[in-house]
């Protein structure tokens, strides 16, 4: 678990702030994230058929490629409140614009809890009024907090490049197999980047991370990685930049997917030998979203069947049964075609650790993919069976 031991850089000209406004009873609920200077950005939105108005609204104010505030709600998702639901969304940027004197366009809006009930107005009107002298910086560990939902500890990292630093929050425990996006996640750095290179690079690293994870094969309606990037520490070197923005993703994704609702291990699942990596993606996906070898690892019973079966289930006529090696973690269970014969309480205690690594080489090519994901317990049925009750 994320602890406040972890060091947290913040870049330059952040400012943020995080309180209640009293959507939830005592926790907080509400946090805006603000760059002194208009910032250039870039964001991948949830693929989701019934999108959230915040990111309908969000898609169009970012079109520009620029943007200077958050601003995030927690406990409301803002979803299937038709025209409603858009008038409040445009309000809220409205609101933020006129108390911060920016463009109500370069605000975007969020929101994320349950779905179909309707944004509390005059809690948000009330919450946002001088949020200017509110704003602090260094202080985006409390924001990460404020935007929570079901998680159970706030996520946060950073990473410097040369003179800037990249530094993220994220939230999700739920409601989790993305699609272009996942979850809510905010990525800020002083780095000067041009806009044209932002978004090509978004995607490349949300694919390897966020796009690589899952809880529940369920995508949000409210999926959204945003990207600013204020200049203020002067340019980087963008592969630099970009690995560097990679490292700081992984970690989030990690976290996200360890913290899963219920969750009690991470798991880790890398495909090599596939003949491309959509392949392998697909592979790994298949095994990581099978409800059968999410129980075997939460109850360590090294059932390495429910692998080969999970793999099966991909219906890729290219795969062969006898060039497929299964492990977990160092030791082989199947090898090309076969069962190998190992210590099975050996097994039992491994998969009784945090963190369970199950390998597949399918045999038929080079290419490779990583996903992550979690255990399922009693803990995420309990959850979600009593969510809005």
């Amino acid at each position: 678990m994320q602890t406040a031991s972890i060091e947290f850089h913040h870049p330059q000209g952040f400012l943020s702030l995080a309180k209640n406004v009293g959507i939830k009873d005592e926790t907080l609920d509400f946090a805006v994230i603000y760059s002194t200077v208009r910032a250039r950005a870039a964001a991948m939105f949830t693929q989701n058929r019934f999108p959230g108005a915040p990111v309908i609204v969000g898609r169009k104010h970012i079109a520009d490629g620029y943007v200077q505030a958050l601003v995030i709600n927690s406990k409301n998702a803002n979803v299937a409140m038709g025209k409603q639901g858009l008038a409040n969304a445009i309000e809220t940027c409205r609101i933020v614009g006129k108390e911060l004197g920016i463009s109500p366009y370069d605000v975007l809006p969020f929101s994320t809890g349950v779905i179909g009930r309707p944004l509390p107005m005059d809690k948000i009107r009330a919450g946002l009024k001088g949020i200017r002298r509110e704003l602090k910086p260094n202080d985006l560990k409390l924001a990460a907090e404020a935007i929570m939902t079901t998680d159970k500890y706030p996520k946060y990292f950073s990473c410097q490049v040369g003179p800037a630093v990249i530094a993220g929050i994220a939230k999700g425990a739920g409601m989790i197999e993305p699609n272009m996006a996942t979850m809510l996640v905010y990525l800020m750095t002083d780095a000067m980047l041009p806009v044209a290179a932002l978004r090509p690079m978004l995607k490349r690293v949300v694919d390897r991370t966020f796009n690589s994870m899952s809880i529940d094969t369920d995508t949000s309606t409210s999926d959204t990685v945003v990207l600013m990037a204020n200049g203020l520490a002067g340019p980087v070197n963008r592969s630099e930049f970009e690995a560097g923005l990679l490292k700081v993703c992984e970690y989030l994704t990690r976290e996200l997917a360890r913290s899963g609702e219920g969750a009690t291990k991470l798991i880790t699942v890398d495909v090599t030998g596939a003949t491309n990596v959509a392949q392998a993606q697909k592979v790994a996906k298949s095994v990581v979203n099978s409800p059968l070898v999410k129980t075997a690892v939460y109850g360590c019973d090294p059932n390495w069947g429910r692998v080969i079966m999970a793999v099966g289930k991909s219906f890729d006529p290219s795969i062969e049964p006898a060039k497929v090696t299964i492990r977990f973690g160092d030791t082989n269970v199947f090898k090309k075609g076969s069962p190998v014969s190992c210590d099975l309480e050996a097994l039992r205690k491994y998969l009784g650790q945090s963190e369970v690594m199950i390998s597949v080489d399918l045999g038929i090519g080079k290419a490779s993919a990583r996903v992550w994901g979690c255990d399922l317990t009693e803990g995420y049925i309990k959850e979600n069976a009593y969510y809005t009750t």
